[in-house]
């Protein structure tokens, strides 16, 4: 009988861990509420709601440098030089969205494809929507997001690179880090679609890099924003990304 009852306790402990991490990262919402004032790269997480595997197609060339503040501009503009491609295909289950980078945003454009490249973006997520206004990516609550983070650079942030171009339906933005960024640094691992309308874009234009547009695929993005969300504008049903490198 007390074997049976110390197994009964030993599975209850382990049933009580599978919702730890849930619960855990429900309880890390930013102190900073996320309107359509307030985009950045801190996001309230979600538990993954759906599974799925995925192949990566991280770059096994050695050399690549953990990338900080210091190194980032250096290695960008070289690794820019030698992988100038600007069009990127992004598959959900919704649909495929196709990017065009900017040529004129060449650390955005660098930082990107490389990300690509590395296979950062799988298994991330179409992680905040707000519908009529944007979509915003390259987060998930999973460990593997925070792991890859930590081999690339989890601290590195990149200069703006704004060139007076405004954002406009269909504008692929990057996600800024709003506290103490008087700089406007972009954050590398997230980026965001705009929906909204110009009268959303006062306090966008300026202040953020728009490093590329929408080619096709906006009936994709606009399902994506349409999606049902929980208070934090995480969908109830995660969207998972995967990435490759076009052209």
């Amino acid at each position: 009988m007390r074997v049976l009852f110390a197994l009964l306790f030993i599975s209850f402990i382990y049933g009580c861990e599978d919702t730890k991490n849930a619960s855990a990262e429900k309880e890390k919402s930013t102190s900073i509420p996320q309107t359509r004032d307030t985009i950045s790269n801190e996001t309230t997480s979600s538990t993954a709601s759906e599974k799925k595997e995925t192949e990566e197609t991280d770059e096994t060339e050695p050399g690549f440098p953990v990338l900080t503040n210091e190194n980032a501009v250096a290695f960008f503009t070289q690794y820019g030089n030698k992988n100038p491609e600007t069009t990127v295909k992004i598959s959900t289950r919704l649909g495929d969205i196709y990017l065009e980078l900017n040529e004129d945003t060449p650390l955005h454009r660098a930082n990107f494809i490389y990300l690509v490249k590395r296979g950062y973006f799988s298994d991330t997520f179409f992680h905040r929507v707000v519908p009529d206004f944007i979509i915003q990516g390259g987060n998930s609550d999973l460990p593997s997001t925070n792991e890859k983070r930590a081999n690339i650079g989890p601290t590195y942030l990149l200069p703006a690179e704004i060139n007076g171009r405004n954002v406009s339906y269909g504008s692929l933005v990057g996600a800024k880090e709003y506290r103490e960024n008087p700089d406007k640094k972009s954050a590398p691992f997230e980026f965001f679609i705009f929906l909204g309308p110009v009268s959303s874009t006062a306090h966008l234009n300026g202040n953020y890099t728009v490093f590329g547009t929408v080619t096709k695929g906006m009936d994709t993005v606009e399902k994506i924003s349409e999606l049902d969300s929980d208070e934090g504008e995480w969908p109830l049903q995660n969207v998972y990304i995967t990435a490759e490198v076009v052209r």
